[in-house]
């Protein structure tokens, strides 16, 4: 305020007219301080944000996996398919029987769009009907179409005569 108690800067005009544009050109003007105030407050938000993902790499555990009978042994013939759930009931598995000896068993979602797998005994593989994909039996590796990686591995023990799961192993490539 002057002194003779008018609210105007020293040049006659009034202070809230140096606070507030009336021009449109004096609206789109941006001063080098306020740029610089914006460009170091987003490089402080990138780097927080980059140094929360490098700590939670650093934290990061596989997860442990309740062990969950799947089949009997016995109850599956060479060539045979059974669905299961797991490690949640989310989760839907397909268990093959390869061989007197081999069992494999998968996640039944397609590494593309997580359209279902299922198992052709014909072609030994498993195929995704959505986007013609195709993964080899024995390791889940992909043969063909648009997926990029391998098919999730349910990792199996045997008990006994029963197949127990135990884990996913998500067969990262490279």
């Amino acid at each position: 305020m002057s002194q003779s108690g008018d609210p105007s800067a020293g040049d006659g005009q009034p202070v809230w007219r140096e606070e507030f544009a009336i021009r449109t050109a004096d609206e789109r003007y941006v001063a080098r301080r306020q740029f610089t105030k914006f460009m170091v407050l987003t490089s402080v938000g990138m780097f927080v944000g980059n140094l929360s993902i490098l700590i939670k790499s650093w934290l990061w555990r596989r997860p442990q996996y309740a062990p969950q009978v799947v089949a009997g042994a016995s109850e599956l013939p060479v060539g045979g398919v059974k669905l299961f759930t797991y490690p949640t009931e989310k989760d839907r598995c397909i268990l093959v029987r390869l061989a007197e000896d081999q069992f494999v068993a998968y996640s039944q979602k397609c590494t593309h769009l997580s359209c279902a797998v299922y198992f052709s005994a014909e072609a030994g593989r498993f195929e995704c009907p959505c986007h013609e994909g195709f993964f080899r039996a024995a390791d889940g590796a992909v043969l063909q179409g648009p997926p990029q990686r391998p098919l999730p591995r349910i990792v199996l023990e045997m008990a006994g005569d029963q197949l127990v799961a135990t884990g996913v192993d998500l067969q990262e490539e490279g």
